[in-house]
């Protein structure tokens, strides 16, 4: 995992020494937004905008799930890089960049702003008409998917003005201590620092099960963007998280509400396809040296996301 420092590629691996072993993670970057009403410089439009991905990762994960959910696959197109992150980062197979013809996602940075200093992380929003990144900080691009691209969207409104309070606060409980908290235990270089990081991810997926085991979705009978943040996190849980990243106190499988209800979302129309868990396991086993130095991806576990779920429908 390497970084641009103005403008060149350096292979560098986080340094968690100044901050006591804890990994703290880089504030995206590019932060401008596409609107429906031209309130923005980047007007909603089919055609226009281009995401690069990577199907391993839970943060361009949601991008994808927003841009089927809100029907917007024919208007966005996409690009997927490879499963494993190795000296060039983020790399693109041969084809796979129709828009900008790179080979490595830093190239695609750095043909946005010839002088960026920073991480080199997807999603990315492109915009095709200026050559410019517009944002590539995923909670502000599925909010963009949402209502940004007004009569070309469709579906419901995950993230509705009466449920906002409501679905800010889950935000502000998952993403610290799930989302990136299973990164920050993974990534952690002390002992105490990981075990700081465990105890955050389990102590809130304990109140996430308790919650669930009386509510269908996060905020009552309301599917909303909340749900579908957390999902990309459970989805990669038992497969990736419980052995790489050593959260290994309980499985989701050992959940009974959060395993219902992450086969649920799993089971909403076209969301399996997002899903692809063999390049999840490729990707983390094999790019992250200083956690699996062998590179060896494991054969398991075996899970059914399509097992009936009581609030699928």
């Amino acid at each position: 995992m390497g970084l641009l420092v103005d403008g060149v590629w350096h292979d560098q691996w986080y340094d968690t020494k100044k901050s006591g072993g804890r990994f703290e993670r880089q504030a995206s970057r590019f932060r401008d937004a596409v609107s429906a009403d031209g309130s923005t410089p980047y007007p909603a439009a089919a055609g226009r905008y281009h995401l690069y991905v990577a199907m391993a990762c839970p943060w361009a994960h949601r991008t994808l799930i927003f841009r089927h959910l809100k029907g917007l696959t024919d208007a966005i197109s996409v690009s997927a890089v490879a499963p494993l992150m190795l000296s060039q980062g983020w790399e693109l197979p041969p084809g796979a960049d129709a828009v900008n013809g790179a080979t490595a996602l830093w190239q695609v940075y750095v043909k946005a702003a010839p002088d960026y200093s920073g991480r080199v992380t997807v999603p990315v929003l492109w915009d095709k008409e200026t050559g410019r990144i517009v944002n590539n900080e995923s909670s502000e691009i599925i909010r963009m998917l949402n209502d940004g691209f007004g009569d070309l969207a469709s579906g419901p409104d995950f993230y509705p003005q009466a449920l906002r309070p409501e679905i800010d606060r889950w935000n502000d409980l998952i993403y610290p201590n799930v989302n990136n908290g299973v990164y920050r235990a993974g990534f952690a270089t002390t002992q105490a620092a990981y075990e700081e990081a465990f105890e955050d991810v389990f102590t809130t997926l304990d109140k996430l099960e308790a919650h669930l085991a009386g509510s269908r979705w996060l905020c009552g009978d309301t599917q909303t963007e909340a749900d579908w943040r957390l999902f990309t996190t459970l989805v990669r849980f038992d497969a990736v998280y419980v052995g790489h990243f050593k959260c290994n106190r309980r499985r989701i499988v050992d959940y009974p509400a959060l395993w219902d209800y992450l086969r649920a979302l799993y089971q909403a129309p076209g969301v399996a396809a997002t899903v692809d868990l063999p390049q999840i396991k490729t990707h983390y086993y094999g790019s992250h040296a200083t956690i699996n130095p062998t590179g060896i991806i494991p054969k398991g576990p075996d899970l059914d996301f399509s097992q009936p779920s009581s609030r699928a429908g």
